[in-house]
């Protein structure tokens, strides 16, 4: 499966001929101009690459679409009300964002427009998908941070405080600079992909980066993958504190007071699955992999190949969770859980209304 798609692999068996010795130290030659005179000048499509994920992708992107079409849907008619359901908007908001991205990303891997199409997923829809997965990120912090002071904090003595960091007007003000600081670091990158395009150097989307760009690649990725770890410890301290929470509740034998907390447990935990699941994977890999693009004398051919699989096969888990937000959607929101419920049994209740009426109509004539 992760064979490579390189043109003239050959393979010598047998004793050498003159010939093939001399072709052999040729070819030994070549590649080894080609591994030192570029970064990125070596192909690293594989079969899993370019046939197994483009599948993937189309799978996600049909449900997620769906999904996601749903929770808009059903959020669009949810006031703002709470903290909660500023952060979960937006995060709908980021995920439609995300998936139109992968059209170009699956069209381009499967060869099915020309080399234009590939400087487009390069300079625009590739820094699209960063952009709102980090966005999400950001948002699945600061719901776990909205939890924590709901839980633990205005449980006992609501401090002014805590009640102000749920308030919406604060969830409007986090949001607006969660964007603008996510846009502000990585929107640059598509700017900076502004070199000259042919059919050779799209392949690569480093060798579409100024000098300035390839710097600001970087720099953007750290902060990132920084940005991702600093929101991972937020939830395992806000998950710590609820979890810790509920204990204690449990042992004062609070029914009520626990059974709310244990909820609001589900629920965090459910952020830290689809954080597991989906995101570190990815971040473990995303450092070393953006070393061997800018600074690829340190890394091996075949290092190098193997840190772009293992990249494209987490990335594609970070993708997957425009699928699992919208399980989040309906375990933290009461009234999207409610709406969604209350569509079904309606829609069930209309078509039971019209069967029987058909019914009836045939057992008159």
């Amino acid at each position: 499966m992760f064979n490579r798609i390189e043109p003239g692999n050959s393979t010598y068996m047998g004793t050498d001929h003159p010939s093939r010795i001399h072709l052999k130290v040729q070819v030994n030659m070549n590649f080894s101009n080609t591994t030192t005179s570029s970064v990125n000048g070596t192909d690293f499509r594989s079969v899993f690459t370019h046939k197994v994920l483009p599948v993937l992708y189309i799978l996600i992107c049909v449900v997620g679409l769906v999904l996601n079409a749903l929770a808009a849907w059903i959020f669009l008619r949810v006031p703002c009300c709470s903290g909660l359901v500023v952060y979960l908007k937006n995060m709908v908001v980021a995920d439609l964002l995300m998936l139109l991205s992968f059209p170009w990303r699956v069209a381009s891997d499967l060869g099915l427009g020309d080399w234009q199409l590939r400087v487009v997923v390069c300079r625009y829809t590739a820094v699209l998908f960063y952009s709102s997965m980090y966005v999400g990120i950001v948002f699945l912090g600061l719901i776990s941070l909205e939890r924590y002071m709901k839980i633990v904090h205005t449980s006992g003595s609501p401090s002014s405080s805590s009640t102000l960091l749920q308030s919406v007007a604060v969830a409007r003000g986090l949001s607006f600079l969660t964007w603008a600081l996510i846009v502000l670091s990585v929107m640059p990158n598509s700017l900076l992909t502004s070199r000259p395009a042919d059919e050779e150097s799209s392949r690569h989307c480093m060798q579409l980066k100024t000098q300035l760009g390839v710097q600001w690649h970087r720099a953007s990725t750290f902060l990132c993958v920084g940005l991702f770890w600093a929101t991972f410890l937020l939830l395992a301290f806000c998950y710590a504190s609820i979890a810790q929470r509920v204990y204690r509740s449990y042992r004062r034998v609070r029914r009520d007071s626990s059974e709310a907390c244990k909820k609001s447990n589900r629920s965090i935990f459910s952020i830290l699955l689809v954080f597991f699941l989906c995101f570190v994977p990815y971040h473990v890999c995303r450092v070393p992999y953006t070393l061997s693009q800018t600074s690829g004398a340190a890394f091996s051919q075949h290092s190098r190949f193997l840190l772009f699989q293992v990249k494209e096969g987490t990335l594609f888990l970070s993708a997957l969770n425009v699928c699992l937000d919208p399980i989040i959607y309906f375990l933290m929101c009461r009234t999207s859980r409610e709406s969604l419920l209350k569509k079904f049994s309606g829609t069930a209740e209309e078509m039971r209304r019209r069967s029987l009426t058909t019914a009836h109509s045939v057992s008159n004539l």
